[in-house]
């Protein structure tokens, strides 16, 4: 779980959330008086967003292999992004800028957690289904401080820590494996060195008393408890499924999740669909170990990754149906996005488990790559969004934020430095450019790129100051190491930094110089002078993800029972029809 030293962060949190469904209740009510068909009145908001899905994984942007009809139909409905921009290239901080509008750095949320989280979201009404990925207790395991019922939702039904081999057991655990390696291997050592000892006393080879060989082997005892208590038992502690504050899988059913939380979510459109709400449907696709139904299981060409992509559409496409049904869809706004690239590195046994970032150059956990950072982005809401509109300006997982607050009818809040923007008048064609003139794309705590658009040319400059170690050298990913570092010795700095035309050069494959750019230095000294600016911006905040408010702690551990016997299935009886 992560701890928040700052209870002020905490209050500003809520009030955040609370802005936003204050302003959803003002809009339900501004709604029966806005009947004239030139006034936009507040729609449903239905927010889909996947995990470590490529944009090349999709057809509407260009995969002709894998098969996502629902997704593409969005794209042909309504409004198809092509530089959607995540604010970082990992889980927990990307998630932390699309529900807060800010930089995950002004939240102490700057990288990854080891335990990410699974949510699905409603709003009405708000609620989160699936991945959460954004913490549950501070204190002790009951004060939910980061849970979403704490933070604004009415709702919750989902995976409150991250998806990870460990939670099926048919694949081989993946937390800190090679950590966890060594610590086998220490065991055995201390063991053998007891086992030894104890032989050598026996036999009067070794002048030892009986003293030392109990101490010794109450030290292997220890040794072996204190860390096989938390490796040991992580399907236990961290693959857990929770409605609202209550745990009610622990460890979770696989098998039944997919078709848990889709049920979960139509049901809610369902009941809510009278009034104005906000269903935030987190999947748990296509994030490791791909967790894929038996209908779905070979279908594609692109073995697991690809029978995955093709469930989540599947399931988009039963929430769209939904919508249909209950004669809403031209009353709601459907957005769909992933929270950063695929996972180039996710590999098993030859088999690739990750995505596909199309022609773009890195990943998941690269830093400014664009591989990690565009994503998908998708919006349709007819009659309201014109059909089949491409937009190639730069927008970002910020501006959802603000753009569901505009909506609402509300004010987003004053007290802080918001960092997205309205999308509406970009997206209904009333102004030609982003509002977004810099981009500043971080890993963890550390700046590595920044994108200038310079409307007036057209050109959407790109400066890299920071840019990971590939290995091997130019395989394009750190194979050697399965995760991209952000910083150390597995970074490599440039100054001056690598520049790139994405107007001209998307790939970011041919790096300009003084020598073959007349305006690279100009274009450098402008984009250090923003930097500059955007610096002073920033205000000190705990770390909420320091190595502290990370490591696992037994009183924070969430349990459907006296810990630590924590093991339930209340899902049991779920009465929910099968779709």
């Amino acid at each position: 779980d992560l701890n928040t030293p700052n209870a002020e962060m905490i209050r500003q949190q809520k009030l955040h959330w609370t802005c936003l469904i204050k302003a959803l209740i003002f809009g339900q009510l501004l709604q029966t008086v806005m009947t004239q068909p030139s006034i936009i009145t507040q729609p449903n908001f239905v927010l889909l967003v996947a995990d470590d899905l490529g944009i090349g994984d999709v057809g509407c942007y260009g995969n002709d292999t894998i098969r996502t009809p629902n997704i593409d139909r969005l794209a042909r409905e309504g409004v198809k992004l092509t530089q959607h921009i995540t604010a970082a290239p990992l889980c927990t901080p990307s998630r932390a800028a699309f529900l807060t509008g800010r930089y995950p750095i002004r939240s102490g949320l700057p990288c990854t957690v080891k335990w990410p989280l699974n949510i699905t979201l409603l709003l009405n009404g708000t609620v989160p289904y699936g991945k959460w990925h954004l913490g549950v207790n501070c204190e002790h395991r009951n004060d939910h401080c980061h849970h979403p019922l704490n933070h604004g939702f009415d709702y919750f039904y989902g995976m409150p820590f991250t998806l990870i081999n460990d939670c099926q057991t048919t694949e081989e655990p993946e937390m800190d494996r090679p950590f966890r390696r060594k610590l086998w291997l220490y065991t055995q050592i201390i063991v053998l060195a007891t086992l030894t000892t104890a032989l050598g006393r026996l036999t009067g080879l070794i002048s030892v008393n009986w003293k030392t060989v109990t101490c010794l082997a109450l030290f292997s005892l220890l040794f072996f408890v204190s860390w096989f208590s938390s490796y040991g038992f992580v399907r236990y502690w961290n693959c857990i499924i929770m409605r609202n504050h209550e745990v009610t899988e622990q460890p979770m059913v696989t098998e039944r999740t997919t078709s848990f939380i889709l049920r979960e979510s139509i049901s809610f459109i369902e009941r809510n669909k009278h009034k104005p709400f906000l269903l935030f449907l987190s999947f748990l696709h296509s994030h490791t170990p791909l967790l894929t139904t038996e209908k779905f299981l070979g279908k594609s060409s692109h073995g697991l990754y690809g029978d995955n992509v093709e469930e989540m559409d599947w399931m988009v496409g039963h929430v769209l149906d939904a919508i249909d049904k209950e004669g809403l869809t031209k009353n709601t706004l459907v957005y769909f996005a992933s929270d950063h690239g695929g996972w180039l590195e996710r590999q098993e046994n030859k088999r690739q488990l990750g995505g596909w970032n199309g022609i773009y150059r890195g990943g998941k956990a690269m830093g400014g790559w664009e591989g990690g950072i565009r994503v998908p982005g998708i919006f349709r809401w007819p009659g309201v969004l014109p059909a089949g509109t491409v937009i190639n300006e730069p927008t970002s997982l910020m501006d959802i934020y603000p753009t569901v607050v505009h909506l609402a009818g509300g004010v987003v809040p004053q007290d802080r430095v918001i960092d997205g923007r309205d999308l509406m008048p970009l997206l209904q064609g009333t102004v030609e450019h982003s509002e977004h003139k810099f981009l500043f794309h971080y890993c963890g705590t550390h700046l590595h790129a920044v994108r200038w658009h310079q409307k007036d040319s057209g050109a959407i400059w790109k400066a890299h100051y920071v840019t990971p170690n590939f290995h091997p050298p130019g395989a394009g990913a750190c194979y050697d190491r399965g995760f991209c570092p952000c910083f150390g010795e597995g970074v490599t700095r440039h100054d001056p930094p690598l520049l790139f035309d994405l107007s001209r050069d998307p790939s970011e494959t041919q790096p300009l110089s003084a020598d073959t750019e007349p305006l690279f230095d100009t274009v450098i000294e402008r984009i250090g002078s923003a930097i500059e600016e955007h610096r002073r911006t920033l205000t000190p905040v705990p770390q909420q993800l320091s190595l502290n408010n990370v490591i696992w702690k037994p009183w924070l551990q969430p349990c459907c029972g006296t810990f630590p016997f924590c093991w339930c299935d209340k899902e049991v009886d779920n009465k929910l029809a099968d779709l």
